[in-house]
């Protein structure tokens, strides 16, 4: 279902001094405001999956986080924390009038959509949360679990190369290209949004709060826990996961369990990226729950 449409308007913000590069799609009264995963990615990937939503009476709008995609790319560390980018969020949301949204996270987007949900409550009609945890070392065993399918000499070898710092060595690289594709997406030939996101990738702010690669966490967000946090989130939320997620369906059902209004759905044939592995299931889901919770 989805398909790639041209944004009905591009327009700067400023961000920290920085310029912020936001992207609308459509005109409806219902907003879905995209938080894409990362950190580091353009928003390209989830941009294109759900700007379809505009032709379902939402308007879409998604931006490029800084640091990344057509935003300014300043080097510096400091900038890289959830903290900062919930306030970035919060200035987009006010400079684009945005007024309440239907919040939607995917994968780290998730985790910034959690922490905006409780720093700004009144900003949001809906939370959505894709693909996303909100225990990270809940998921760190999770990962765990995952790797250990590779078989021991396998896991024995990756953890020689992270404990060396080697962590570029073809072999290495070669299983966390089987962990992609068997838990990031499915899919033999991955969509083009998917590849220009991941070919515009800056490591920085990726290695700066989460750490080398999908598989293992040792950045600034590592012992990040909103789990006993989430009772206070009031509005209704909806969690998809894809069965075969690095973000595992027992990450999903920790935070359903958690939150006070929630929905959880597990497409059985995706992993990471369920928009583009299982859109004809996906879609619906994501409409029936925005169609219910639409403003009036």
């Amino acid at each position: 279902m989805w398909q790639e449409l041209e944004p009905d308007h591009v327009q700067d913000v400023t961000v920290d001094g920085y310029t912020v590069k936001t992207y609308s799609f459509g005109e409806g009264e219902d907003v879905v405001l995209c938080l894409n995963g990362g950190p580091g990615l353009p928003c390209d990937y989830l941009r294109e999956a759900h700007s379809i939503l505009s032709r379902h009476g939402f308007r879409v709008v998604a931006f490029d986080q800084l640091g990344t995609g057509k935003s300014d790319r300043p080097d510096d560390a400091s900038l890289w924390t959830i903290g900062r980018y919930v306030e970035e969020v919060e200035t987009v949301r006010k400079a684009l009038g945005l007024g309440k949204v239907h919040m939607l996270g995917h994968s780290w987007g998730g985790w910034l959509a959690i922490d905006y949900a409780l720093t700004y409550p009144d900003a949001l009609s809906s939370l959505i949360l894709e693909d996303t945890v909100a225990d990270m070392p809940h998921l760190a065993q999770e990962l765990d679990r995952l790797r250990s399918a590779l078989g021991s000499e396998t896991v024995a070898m990756m953890q020689r190369h992270e404990a060396e710092g080697t962590m570029d060595h073809p072999e290495y690289q070669a299983a966390i290209t089987i962990l992609n594709y068997r838990h990031v997406c499915r899919l033999s030939k991955w969509p083009a949004p998917i590849n220009r996101s991941l070919d515009d990738w800056n490591m920085g702010p990726y290695e700066t709060m989460q750490g080398p690669n999908e598989f293992l966490y040792v950045g600034n967000l590592k012992d990040w826990n909103r789990i006993p946090d989430l009772p206070g989130i009031e509005v209704p939320a909806l969690i998809t996961t894809g069965q075969h997620d690095e973000l595992t369906p027992a990450c999903a059902m920790k935070m359903k369990l958690a939150l006070k209004d929630a929905e959880l759905h597990v497409f059985p044939n995706s992993s990471h990226m369920p928009f583009y592995e299982e859109p004809d299931a996906y879609y619906p889901v994501l409409l029936d729950f925005l169609n219910r919770r639409k403003a009036g």
